[in-house]
């Protein structure tokens, strides 16, 4: 690929994630008023037509029947869990920690894609996820602060993208793309459909908008990671999510009054270098079969968005 090319991508993909970022801070203003339930059902209803739009172009001829069902339906749980619970962490957190929490997901699905993949993993990827998993302790700090759900429902957020991850790695290649992308929006509206009952506020029409623009600017940054990742390699692209922590510092002191404390910046140094050096040791080659981080190209917290390796998914591929 040209260089010019790969540095466009590249700064395309650092503009998906400051939208992805923007998406955030708009939740964590909706958090204050609606229960996540609420956020992520309409955030989904609004996206499905998105979505649909993204189903026509399904090349692939079948029936609706999951070849792997018992795998799509944990698939599509996590889908469900993943926003919910992101959600509620931004809304009762700081923007810092929140993402230094979800920044593990990587590490997850190096741990994760042993048993599901079969992914041997060597010795310096293993200290890696060991490492990283000490900086979400310090992120944390157990004993020395309160521990809030939002702590384990960010860890919870990043489980459930992990799994998810490992899950579309394992069946992609046999599954229609309409089946992996259709059950989880219908699983995601029906069952928060269900759990809105409970928590139901009225919503005026301005709050409907941040609804619809949660939505559109999740959708909007997935097709601009399906861009990057077609026109620079994923060891590029991949770690510009991680740009995301200086978004939050940024919204966090202009919009919120959040200072990130140093305990939180050096906890998440700890798990992006300890990111970053999974990404590199896949991308060499030789030490991973899988490439399970690598082939993770979507952020997978937004109801509004798309897995984006569906969209890129060639049959010899996945």
């Amino acid at each position: 690929m040209g260089r010019i090319m790969q540095i466009k991508a590249v700064l395309v993909a650092l503009l998906a994630f400051a939208i992805f970022s923007t998406h955030d801070v708009v939740v964590k203003f909706l958090g204050a008023t609606f229960s996540p339930f609420q956020i992520v059902f309409f955030s989904g209803l609004f996206s499905f037509p998105l979505i649909t739009l993204m189903l026509v172009r399904d090349p692939t001829q079948g029936n609706l029947r999951p070849v792997h069902p018992w795998w799509v339906a944990l698939r599509s749980v996590c889908v469900v869990t993943s926003p919910t619970a992101a959600f509620y962490a931004f809304t009762v957190l700081p923007l810092a920690q929140v993402y230094a929490l979800l920044f593990a997901a990587p590490l997850l699905i190096t741990v994760l894609a042993i048993p599901i993949l079969g992914e041997k993993v060597g010795v310096m990827r293993m200290i890696a996820v060991l490492l990283g998993l000490g900086g979400v302790i310090v992120v944390v700090r157990p004993g020395a602060t309160e521990l809030q759900m939002g702590h384990f429902a960010a860890l919870l957020a990043a489980f459930a993208v992990a799994l998810q991850s490992v899950i579309l790695r394992k069946i992609g290649r046999e599954e229609r793309r309409a089946v992996l992308m259709l059950y989880p929006a219908l699983i995601n509206v029906g069952v928060m459909g269900v759990a809105m009952i409970f928590v139901y506020e009225p919503v005026q029409l301005v709050d409907l908008g941040g609804m619809a623009t949660v939505a559109l600017f999740s959708f909007t940054a997935s097709l601009m990671l399906v861009y990057s990742y077609t026109n620079a390699e994923a060891a590029l692209v991949a770690p510009m999510q991680y740009s995301q922590i200086i978004w939050a510092a940024i919204f966090g002191i202009l919009i919120f009054s959040e200072v990130p404390d140093s305990m939180t910046l050096i906890g998440a140094g700890i798990i992006v270098a300890s990111g970053l050096f999974i990404i590199a040791r896949e991308a060499r080659g030789g030490t991973s079969e899988q490439t399970p981080v690598l082939r993770t190209r979507s952020r997978g917290i937004s109801p509004g968005s798309f897995r984006v390796s569906q969209v890129m998914r060639r049959p010899e591929q996945e």
